[in-house]
């Protein structure tokens, strides 16, 4: 599912139009955006929780060469699934 179907989706779950369904996704993303960059953690009970982890400088190699390389500390985004979206993915309904 791309952006474009999730909207469509979320507006014909909602009864709204797809207009206010972007606005509500939009909105929805950038609030999480925001939260996980200024260090909070956003929990939704039973969907899951995104957080952002620290990964420590290591040493590396290029694959080319064989170099040892040094790959710089970052902070990466994480989502952990919840419970409910676990049952529901591996329910008979909900997985392929």
């Amino acid at each position: 599912m791309n952006k474009k179907e999730l909207i469509e989706s979320i507006a014909k779950a909602a009864d709204i139009s797809k207009a206010a369904a972007e606005k509500a996704l939009k909105g929805t993303l950038e609030t999480i955006q925001g939260a996980l960059m200024s260090g909070d953690k956003v929990t939704l009970v039973g969907f899951g929780t995104f957080s952002v982890s620290k990964r420590e400088a290591r040493q590396g190699r290029n694959p080319q060469t064989g170099k040892a390389i040094k790959i710089p500390g970052k902070k990466v985004a994480k989502f952990k699934a919840g419970s409910k979206l676990i049952e529901a993915v591996n329910s008979k309904k909900g997985g392929k």
